[in-house]
């Protein structure tokens, strides 16, 4: 499983400043980031890793990086990637699909194989805070990340998705 080591060694080969968090008590998942680093939930960010089922009946893991305020809608994920179902995935397929103890999964060092999208809501570059700590897990109950948005949005090498425009597959909008 990876951990906070391996996120910190490989943060550092890219000169990426950041800072590992050691947690007051352990979380048991990242909706408990908010008051584990006393940060307000959308500056706090999940993976949420879901199985959806393809118009061709195939099964896919994918993953999906959001705030804690806002965790992806099942049906606006579905409508936007044109999939017939969506569900959360279950702890032994996302332990896995990510390397990454369940509940806690970083959006770094993800297997280039697993299809990742992130919400487009964290690009709001108009918000005074957007160059502030952004905190999430790393696979480890007792500590967590927190690095500047721009920072993690250049690392992240998934779609950017804007979930407030359902049904619409235009709303997957660019690599980044």
């Amino acid at each position: 499983m990876k951990d906070a080591l391996a996120i910190h060694r490989w943060l550092l080969a890219h000169q990426v400043h950041h800072e590992i968090v050691r947690l007051p008590r352990p979380m048991t998942c990242a909706e408990d980031l908010p008051e584990a680093v006393s940060a307000a939930p959308d500056r706090c960010l999940m993976v949420t890793v879901l199985e959806v089922a393809t118009r061709v009946g195939r099964e896919v893991v994918i993953a999906f990086t959001s705030p804690v305020s806002a965790p992806p809608p099942l049906g606006a994920v579905g409508g936007v990637l044109g999939v017939r179902r969506v569900r959360p995935a279950p702890a032994h397929v996302v332990n896995a699909a990510t390397d990454y103890a369940n509940g806690l999964v970083c959006p770094l060092l993800l297997p280039e194989s697993l299809p990742m999208f992130v919400d487009d809501r964290l690009l709001d570059d108009d918000d005074p805070v957007y160059d502030d700590p952004v905190y999430t897990a790393t696979g480890e109950r007792h500590t967590a990340l927190g690095l500047r948005m721009p920072d993690l949005l250049a690392l992240l090498p998934g779609k950017m998705v804007d979930l407030r425009a359902k049904g619409s597959r235009e709303a997957v909008a660019r690599r980044h």
